[in-house]
């Protein structure tokens, strides 16, 4: 999963019509769409929203060029998450949901309940949608423009400055982690190699964890101190330049906004309105 941070940013610095706007209307975006889909009441309304919002989210992706790989590839380290998280829905009760028809019924008093299933159904979507948004942000904007972006939205810069921190050194680590981990392999160490001893592999997998701690901890030690000696205090911030949206960015985040907005109005009052002709007066 480290080797995988390097990866990420070469898919991030690609060019295409998504990766050339501003990352602050890409932020919007995603935020603006998430909000949106959570805010939808559980009900049948979420499924319509969903799809209609997951096609902007495909069209997106087909006009920044990456190949649906990479897309699947980030979606299956959050899907057995989220199927967890869904999946215990369908064993308990609600507040959602008044009344409750057994579906399954299973030993020791265990019962599958048919709208826990609907609400499970339900949470699922709204998580893959929401997390599909994420890997678009993620994938079309280089984390250094993220924060940039973060900043010239009046995100706090104590908080920017504790990010950016946490991103360079990351890397930073991973690099390490690779170099320890090409060392194992010059010495032909494999830790799932069933013919070396269990004891062995403990062992040396300890060396190798307490090294890269060391090697952490001496790395923290000497950025702090070369920090100090560029006069870093607990005032010290990032510097970020002021850069206004161009007319494709506005565009954009018009067009995006303005589906996001009108796409669950319509749906939840159009669904309201053909009940309330069914409904006795």
């Amino acid at each position: 999963m480290i080797e995988d941070l390097f990866d990420l940013e070469q898919v991030a610095f690609r060019k295409s019509i998504i990766h050339s706007l501003d990352a602050r209307a890409k932020i919007i975006v995603c935020c603006a769409a998430i909000v949106a889909l959570v805010a939808v009441p559980y009900s049948p309304v979420v499924y319509s929203v969903s799809a209609v919002f997951f096609t902007l989210f495909l069209l997106l992706w087909a006009l920044s060029g990456i190949h649906p790989a990479e897309y699947f590839k980030r979606l299956l380290l959050a899907v057995p998450f989220g199927f967890m998280l869904c999946g215990f829905q369908i064993f308990f009760k609600n507040r959602y949901y008044t009344e409750y028809h057994t579906l399954v019924e299973l030993p020791f008093g265990i019962n599958i309940f048919l709208e826990s299933v609907e609400f499970a159904s339900i949470l699922l979507v709204k998580f893959l949608v929401c997390y599909s948004f994420i890997i678009l942000l993620s994938s079309t904007s280089p984390l250094q423009e993220l924060l940039e972006a973060a900043g010239r939205l009046k995100v706090p810069p104590e908080l920017i400055l504790a990010l950016a921190m946490m991103i360079r050194y990351l890397f930073v680590f991973g690099s390490i982690y690779q170099k320890v981990t090409d060392a194992l392999k010059t010495r032909l160490f494999d830790p799932f190699d069933n013919r070396l001893s269990y004891r062995y592999r403990i062992v040396n997998m300890g060396y190798m964890m307490g090294s890269l701690f060391i090697r952490s901890l001496e790395q923290g030690e000497r950025t702090y101190a070369s920090m100090l000696c560029r006069g870093y205090g607990r005032d010290s911030y990032i510097f970020i330049r002021k850069k206004p949206l161009v007319w494709s960015d506005l565009i954009f985040l018009g067009l995006c906004l303005l589906i996001i907005i009108l796409v669950p109005i319509f749906f939840w009052y159009d669904l309201f309105s053909f009940m309330n002709q069914f409904m006795p007066a």
